[in-house]
């Protein structure tokens, strides 16, 4: 994910796959299979992902709990956000990445612009 360090995706990961909030403990633990952070590192992330506005804790007993403050569908779309802002021509961006989108990426585009031109 965009303006994300490797190890902050894969705990941004771990958190989106949960579903409730979860401690440090348990985040390590999930992440213990593909790597072996040392506890506190993973206490680091977190905390800067808090102060990043990317997760929301709340003090159970005398540990946190942490939870995603945007789903991953919205935390992709605020990066493609990004990138169009950034790119100087967003319609040029636009006009090549309709080029590149499959047959049902295309068809649930129509249908969000068919139901967005509707309400207006």
């Amino acid at each position: 994910m965009q303006g994300l360090g490797h190890l902050e995706a894969a705990v941004m990961d771990v958190l989106w796959r949960a579903t409730e909030p979860i401690r440090v403990r348990d985040v390590l633990n999930a992440l213990a299979p593909q790597r072996a952070p040392a506890y506190t590192t993973v206490m680091t992330v977190l905390d800067n992902l808090h102060r990043k506005r990317w997760v929301v804790r709340h003090l159970d007993g005398k540990a946190y709990r942490y939870q995603p403050s945007r789903t991953r569908e919205e935390a992709a779309a605020q990066a493609l956000r990004d990138v169009l802002d950034a790119a100087g021509d967003a319609e040029a961006v636009l006009l090549h990445f309709a080029r590149s989108a499959s047959k049902r990426e295309l068809a649930v585009l129509r249908k969000a612009l068919d139901s967005r031109t509707k309400k207006r």
